[in-house]
């Protein structure tokens, strides 16, 4: 027999392969924090001796969620400016705020309460975009979560950077510093069309076919968004960001609820994921992503959360079911996102956007062993017919029990194992008493 650190059993595994196969009695072998074999649990109990064997009789194991858009920091204000829409909402309050209060500490505090909720979540990697990425990237590697952080680009000065110059050298020193670490990656992340220049957008995207690094941006979030453009630019963002080069399979377009039938096919063709976030649009009266008809046409859709501060929760199982409630609404379709669609969005084809496809959003030989464990065991999850439709109108994510990332176990019986939840609660608190109006 072979000698193992960890072996995982369960009744139901869903490895999101291209099959979308439901594996029943099934174990995952992992060592030096890798998967080394899926196979029937009565085989792996004869070939694989482990120093850990974890039976779960009523759980779902499958690859961990994968936040496609984030501002962890923003967790910290969670809830300011509710009820407004997004200008109102940015100019009224979260740029005033931020402006006082965001500097190093405020990131790291702010990120450690967003890691947190998202680990206890299921989600094991996310992508970020706000001012102190290396604060970000420090604090989850610090707690041994996967990251994705953004080398944050705006034409404004914050306390982060004073120019764009400053933005782009930050940047650049943060995509050196983690450009060979195992758990935090780097990607451009200028916030907006209507907030950077052309020729920094030209610059960036410059830095980023070099790099082969994508473009995480918003992208289409409003109407006010478009009809700004065109007084300034006699030109819609998407046409803009075309005749720029950016239209390409590196843009990561978060959002996207204006698009005409023309602007659909362009991105499609050009190769663009489009991130959707569907409970902050809905929050913000942002308008409707058109997933079906971005589907259809070959884009690929994936998921992402959005800040605390627009959406209240780091929640990637609602964002799925509202994803696809919201698609069969708007479109008219039954079928439309169905559950195996939206659960590859929110994993494997996250991460192939990201460009981790083969390191994390599936449960193969030789991908890192980023696993969460579902209890579907109570009054509420029963019976269960088909797993993957479970996963999205059956389980919430206070079903979460058990977080692995690269092998090594961050939640354990809900309980977060390498930080300190009554700290992180101590932290929110001081913040709050601090920048409450």
């Amino acid at each position: 027999m072979r000698s193992i650190q960890t072996l995982l059993s369960a009744g139901t595994v869903l490895p999101v392969d291209p099959q979308d196969s439901i594996l029943v009695d099934h174990s995952i072998a992992i060592d030096q924090g890798r998967i080394i074999d899926l196979l029937p649990t009565a085989e792996a109990l004869q070939q694989y001796q482990a120093n850990q064997h974890i039976e779960y009789h009523e759980h779902i194991l499958m690859p961990g969620l994968i936040n496609a858009h984030s501002h962890a920091a923003m967790s910290l204000l969670k809830g300011l400016g509710s009820d407004l829409p997004l200008q109102r909402w940015l100019n009224e309050s979260i740029w005033p705020t931020e402006s006082r209060w965001v500097d190093a500490q405020f990131v790291n505090d702010g990120s450690e309460l967003a890691i947190a909720e998202m680990l206890r979540g299921g989600i094991t990697c996310f992508n970020d975009m706000y001012f102190f990425p290396e604060v970000t990237a420090r604090a989850a590697s610090a707690i041994g979560m996967r990251s994705v952080v953004g080398m944050i680009i705006i034409e404004f000065p914050s306390a982060y950077a004073s120019t764009t110059d400053e933005y782009f050298a930050k940047g650049l020193s943060l995509f050196d510093q983690y450009k060979a670490d195992p758990l935090v990656n780097v990607v451009f992340a200028p916030h907006a069309p209507y907030t950077v220049a052309d020729d920094t957008l030209k610059k960036l995207n410059s830095y980023a076919n070099e790099l082969d690094l994508a473009i995480h941006m918003h992208v289409h979030e409003t109407a006010a968004e478009i009809e700004d453009s065109l007084k300034q630019h006699g030109k819609r963002p998407i046409a803009r960001l075309h005749e720029l080069g950016l239209i390409n399979p590196n843009l990561l377009a978060v959002h996207m609820t204006q698009l005409t039938e023309q602007e659909i096919s362009l991105v499609a063709e050009a190769g663009v994921t489009v991130v959707h976030c569907p409970e902050s649009n809905l929050k913000l009266a942002s308008g409707f992503c058109p997933v079906n008809e971005l589907l259809k046409s070959g884009s690929k859709v994936i998921l992402g959360t959005d800040g605390s501060a627009s959406n209240d929760d780091l929640d990637l199982f609602s964002e799925m079911r509202t994803a696809a409630l919201l698609a069969k609404g708007v479109s008219g379709d039954a079928a439309a996102f169905n559950a195996r669609l939206a659960v590859r969005a929110a994993t494997l084809d996250a991460a192939t956007a990201l460009g981790l496809g083969d390191e994390i959003g599936s449960l193969e030989k030789g991908k890192a062993a980023d696993i969460i464990a579902i209890d579907c065991s109570s009054i509420e999850a029963q019976p269960i017919y088909d797993a993957y439709s479970h996963l999205l109108y059956g389980v919430d994510r206070a079903q979460v029990e058990d977080v692995f990332v690269a092998g090594r176990q961050l939640l354990r019986k809900r309980s977060l194992t390498t930080i300190s939840e009554d700290e992180i609660i101590t932290k929110a608190h001081s913040w709050r008493e601090r920048i409450q109006p």
